[in-house]
């Protein structure tokens, strides 16, 4: 099927969603300009290049179609995704990826900005952060569900949600409680109860594990060095005994000389004949493969906090031979008799992320929206998304029917940028240069005397 009947196919199932029917107009420009090869896909480029004679007219219509309409970004996400995974080969299972990226900005006033960490640059700066899921196989992978980190400063700042149109309902959130809110909605979508991954940002948090057990999610996260874990075969000392009067002990103990360790400590407590060479998957230029144990351990909670026993979970480790200690550390509650080479292959599945971010970034403009408010920026990474999602498709498709052959998802439609007229001036410059040539260069007078005769 022609790319243009599809992808008319495609704006109608999404625009069914909108809530009326006269939005699907900016649906079709939006997403039109989002795949089309600028430099940048903010709202005035875009609308200049898809009606170069009525730019302004256009300009405005989409602004009010992505900042001030009031659609749902969670029931377009869903559309896509309905469109996107009957081409998705789930047979061997699928995943939900959480991550959050960062857009480096300049003020104070866009919805969510402050100085905080930016994994974009590597460095705590001034930037907006969101979190997301996707839904992964080993075939490609999508984003399912998004929303804006809002710093505590934003939160209780009553004059600042006001002017960027925060929700009433949303409140202060960590990033972790943030993706458990998103898992917690999809499962009660009836979405199934696939094996969470996710970074140590995420994995450390032992409320984030202990949410995605509650709701019966098995994950492969990962972890910090210093997180202390009972080695195998060992756990803490059980509660005092009952000496009959209040509720029986539940904590359990330690000793000075019965401690857990940390993950670092342990893997450098294991012989070198545990450790693995695996391969986990074909790079670019050459097969991916590193030197890899997994041992049994149970999680070694706070000291202060009430312990309880907890369940047994696998240690991953990562240890490059050339490398003088390990360099990365998972947790996971897969089955025990889960194969070394499937915890590896699981734990290396965020790159397909990473990859999401890229494209979505690089070549669907998802950092370039200048808009200040919230629903501004949830309604343009929605759309990023729908445009990126429907590429996804026909790429997924294609190779269905005859192979992967190495072309990206942005050459899949050619894209024609229409010539801008030859007095078009974008809004920030004047409609009309001023004339330099004939300026007069003469020194001005002298104030209140006028020129010789």
């Amino acid at each position: 099927m022609d790319s243009m009947i599809r992808f008319d196919e495609y704006l109608a199932h999404l625009a069914a969603g909108l809530g009326h029917a006269d939005r699907e107009a900016g649906l079709r420009g939006y997403c039109s300009g989002l795949m089309l090869p600028l430099a940048r896909k903010s709202v005035e480029p875009m609308a200049a290049h898809l009606d170069p004679l009525h730019a302004s007219a256009r300009h405005q219509a989409l602004h009010h179609f992505v900042a001030k309409a009031d659609w749902s970004d969670t029931e377009l996400l869903r559309r896509v995704a309905r469109w996107v995974l009957p081409t998705v080969d789930l047979s061997a299972g699928g995943y939900w990826l959480v991550d959050d990226t960062g857009f480096p900005k300049k003020g104070r006033h866009s919805v969510g900005v402050a100085r905080q960490y930016c994994g974009v640059l590597g460095k705590q700066d001034n930037c907006q952060v969101a979190v997301s899921v996707s839904l992964a196989c080993e075939q490609a992978s999508l984003p399912v569900a998004w929303r804006l980190y809002l710093p505590r400063e934003w939160a209780e700042d009553a004059g600042r949600r006001r002017k960027a149109g925060v929700p009433e309902d949303v409140r202060f959130a960590t990033k972790p409680q943030i993706a458990l809110s998103q898992l917690r909605a999809l499962l009660e979508a009836g979405e199934p109860h696939h094996c969470v991954v996710a970074d140590a940002g995420y994995g450390v948090d032992s409320a984030f594990r202990q949410g995605l057990t509650a709701m019966g999610l098995p994950y492969v996260v990962g972890i910090t060095s210093v997180v202390r874990v009972w080695p195998p075969g060992q756990q803490p000392l059980p509660p005092k005994p009952w000496t009959g009067k209040g509720r029986p002990p539940v904590a359990t103990r330690r000793s000075p000389e019965h401690r857990p360790l940390s993950v670092k400590k342990l893997a450098q407590s294991l012989p070198p004949e545990v450790f693995t060479e695996l391969t986990w998957r074909q790079g670019t230029n050459e097969p991916l493969s590193g030197r890899f144990a997994a041992v049994r351990v149970r999680i070694a909670g706070s000291v202060s906090a009430k312990q309880r026993l907890h369940p047994q979970q696998w240690l991953l480790i990562e240890w490059p031979p050339t490398q003088a200690e390990p360099t990365r550390y998972w947790l996971s509650t897969l089955e025990e008799d889960t194969p070394l080479s499937e915890l590896v292959r699981i734990a290396h599945l965020r790159w397909r992320i990473e990859r999401d971010y890229q494209d979505l970034k690089q070549d669907l403009g998802l950092g370039h929206y200048e808009g200040r408010g919230w629903r501004g920026f949830h309604h343009h990474a929605s759309l990023s998304i729908a445009a990126y999602g429907f590429l996804l498709g026909q790429r997924l498709r294609r190779e269905a029917i005859s192979g992967p052959d190495g072309q990206g998802k942005k050459n899949l439609m050619a894209c024609t940028v229409p010539a801008l007229p030859a007095d078009y001036r974008p809004r920030a410059r004047p409609a009309r240069a001023a004339a330099r040539g004939g300026l007069d260069h003469d020194v001005a007078s002298p104030t209140g005397c006028l020129p010789d005769a």
